[in-house]
């Protein structure tokens, strides 16, 4: 018996240095952290449960089964955020670049399941680089099962779309389900076989112009925020789900708090100008309502003029929707 958990625990320990050391200080070089120190950091301590921990790709196509790594670049599971229920997957950048397989597919499928089955959010980390080509149909099918399982849980605990951009980097941390299939030199590659160089040359163009934090929060709106790094990201996804219920059947949690429901703010009288001509700042009118001034922004960076988030009025999460006056006449 003895040597038999001698023998898992020599697994588990292979398993949870992922691509090896070399890699993962290759990763920390790039100013990233590892899928397993992500998920430390988005859920309570020691609440993570871990799945398919020893799960291994089969293909056998190009020598691939002389390259098989526990876990195949996902790590998955659930645990907790401030108490309540969350199930996770983290891409593993340092194990094929967190490229998604068939067996790797199936990780993330069954995470969603049980998300569906227990009624709760799933969050996904990403950093990764798209589908593994050595495996062919296999492994764009995989993202076919992921993205009908979006479908399925649709108005269940899905709906509600999160992404963090860290800038200066091309991958994105999100809370639910949008996919970011192909990186820079991708797009760049079908703009040169195009011959749409003309119009900028996209050979020249920084990666981040091609797909970046900037570009996505934007433009794009793929992505709802851009912070400085991994940490400060996983910490406003945190803060976020507070405001957020498990699934649409229940309600939002409800926080104590120490800001009198009726106290007065006399400087509101004076907030929106005589003349209407003149603009003002609606996010001070709704700081200055919400509970403590503590207010979730969602898509700051895009169409600017009209200011989406989340708030709390007597401990209750209250959604807000308001044009802003200060930025093209609202």
């Amino acid at each position: 018996m003895k040597r038999i958990i001698h023998e898992l625990e020599e697994r588990r320990s292979r398993a949870r240095v992922g691509g090896g050391e070399t890699r993962i200080k290759a990763q920390h070089a790039r100013g990233k952290l590892t899928a397993r120190e992500r998920i430390d950091l988005l859920l309570d301590p020691g609440s993570f449960e871990e799945f398919d921990m020893f799960v291994e790709h089969r293909n056998s196509e190009f020598h691939a089964e002389k390259s098989r790594i526990p876990g195949d670049g996902v790590v998955t599971g659930w645990g907790t955020i401030n108490g309540r229920m969350a199930y996770v997957f983290a891409k593993d950048f340092t194990v094929f670049g967190g490229s998604l397989s068939e067996a790797h597919a199936q990780k993330i499928c069954k995470i969603q399941d049980m998300a569906m089955q227990n009624g709760a959010p799933v969050i996904g980390l990403y950093d990764a680089g798209g589908a593994r080509i050595q495996e062919g149909v296999a492994s764009l099918a995989g993202f076919g099962e992921i993205f009908k399982r979006n479908v399925l849980a649709s108005a269940w605990c899905t709906d509600f779309r999160h992404h963090g951009a860290v800038r200066g980097r091309r991958r994105l941390l999100a809370r639910a389900h949008r996919f970011h299939l192909h990186g820079a030199g991708h797009v760049l590659h079908v703009h040169h076989r195009a011959g749409c160089d003309q119009d900028g040359d996209a050979r020249r163009r920084h990666p981040e112009q091609l797909g970046g934090a900037k570009v996505h929060t934007t433009k794009s709106a793929v992505a709802d925020g851009a912070f400085e790094n991994d940490v400060v990201c996983l910490e406003q996804m945190r803060r976020l789900y507070d405001f957020l219920p498990l699934n649409n059947r229940e309600k939002p949690p409800r926080w104590t708090t120490e800001d009198e429901p009726q106290r007065e703010e006399p400087s509101l009288d004076t907030l929106v100008p005589e003349n209407p001509n003149k603009p003002y700042d609606m996010k001070e009118l709704i700081l200055k309502v919400v509970d403590e001034g503590d207010f979730f922004e969602i898509g700051e960076a895009f169409a600017r003029n009209i200011v989406t988030g989340f708030g709390r009025v007597e401990g209750s999460t209250v959604g807000f929707v308001a044009n802003q006056p200060t930025v093209l006449a609202a």
